[in-house]
């Protein structure tokens, strides 16, 4: 990442909750630092119908108007994948329809969340954030293409940015 480049992100869809439906006030930096356009995050076709899918969950008690707000507002926060200019990189796996391949990026145990890992890769995305254990157990093979975080971890990782990320994120370091 270049110096006051906004990272590209990708998020699990349990993080999105956390941001947009529940309002979870440890995210909140990480949502004003979407917000600002100092980080960005990028969603594919797959990870944008699994939220749609998670916000039709009986215990979210959400109607179809709610649900609708919600993936406007998620969409109006991400870059579609097909923005990221990169795309396709030789070598990323192919699951989802991203790009050929030579070599495969680690599975996750739980096939639903190899979307998240393939498309951080498939986008060079510098991080991935997510609350799934399966994910996180990665975070050592998928060092070599990206960081996968804990949102805890991933706000402590923007504040240490340089320029205007670290700084929207600072309070997160100092508390």
């Amino acid at each position: 990442m270049l110096p006051g480049e906004a990272a590209l992100l990708v998020l699990d869809t349990n993080v999105v909750l956390d941001l947009l439906h529940f309002d979870d006030a440890p995210a909140r930096p990480l949502r004003h630092a979407i917000e600002a356009g100092h980080v960005r995050c990028v969603v594919s076709n797959a990870t944008l119908d699994e939220w749609r899918r998670v916000l039709t969950y009986p215990e979210f008690a959400l109607d179809a108007t709610r649900q609708a707000a919600l993936v406007d507002r998620y969409r109006s926060l991400a870059l579609p994948q097909r923005a990221i200019a990169e795309l396709p990189r030789k070598g990323i796996p192919v699951h989802y329809g991203l790009a050929s391949v030579e070599y495969r990026m680690p599975f996750c145990s739980d096939p639903d969340d190899q979307k998240f890992i393939e498309l951080a890769a498939a986008v060079h995305a510098q991080g991935l954030i997510s609350k799934d254990n399966a994910v996180l157990k990665l975070r050592y093979r998928c060092a070599p293409y990206f960081r996968v975080m804990s949102p805890a971890e991933a706000l402590r990782w923007l504040a240490a940015l340089p320029e205007q990320t670290g700084d929207l994120c600072q309070s997160v370091s100092d508390g």
